[in-house]
């Protein structure tokens, strides 16, 4: 009898806290905080409360303070080059390509010289009877050192726009990229006497 009745002062109770809700307008899963208890802290501005007023002044407004350019969720600065779109991007992204390519060749002779050994092993690539994969390393190795060359020259390009005085750290940053356009090469080397070696080897036993 005593467990039946502690059970039903429970239920009562229970439907009482749910009216005394439901007549607060209260929803039963709702959010109630203690009146002057603070939701969260800004380290800023002090405490505040639900609505983002400070507690020592309530009646003033949440106040949104700019993000500092160090914030990594602050706006990046407009761009006026970034804004063509769709089509018109493609264009202009090509043109500018185009651009890089023309001033590479005429200021850069060690692009040219690179581009001169391309244009004879690529067709060479092309033409050696291999299998397609070998075909795809002989002339992205070639490629690659096109590549690597190209990026090597606007690090030095920028380098320079900064400045032209001779300083540690500039010279290591071109040291850094000719080391990249040194194993570019090598790589492009080894590739070739891998997969074009043994072929020449037996055309030099054949013929002779």
């Amino acid at each position: 009898m005593r467990t039946r009745n502690s059970t039903a002062a429970h239920a009562s109770k229970g439907a009482l806290r749910a009216v005394d809700t439901e007549a607060a307008g209260i929803e039963p899963f709702d959010d109630v905080s203690e009146h002057g208890t603070p939701n969260h802290v800004d380290h800023a501005n002090g405490f505040h409360g639900m609505n983002g007023a400070s507690l020592a002044n309530p009646g003033s407004e949440p106040h949104n303070e700019p993000l500092s350019p160090d914030d990594p969720f602050a706006p990046l600065p407009f761009n006026p080059y970034k804004g063509n779109r769709g089509l018109t991007r493609a264009w202009h992204a090509m043109k500018n390509s185009l651009a890089g390519f023309r001033v590479a060749i005429r200021e850069e002779s060690a692009f040219r010289q690179e581009l001169t050994l391309a244009a004879i092993l690529i067709p060479c690539g092309v033409l050696v009877p291999v299998d397609p994969v070998s075909r795809v390393l002989l002339l992205g190795s070639v490629l690659l050192v096109l590549i690597v060359e190209l990026l090597n020259s606007s690090v030095e390009a920028a380098i320079d726009r900064i400045s032209l005085e001779r300083h540690e750290l500039s010279r290591r940053a071109k040291d850094l990229g000719s080391a990249a356009v040194m194993v570019a090469l090598g790589m492009c080397v080894m590739t070739w006497g891998l997969i074009v070696g043994p072929l020449v080897v037996h055309w030099v036993k054949a013929w002779l």
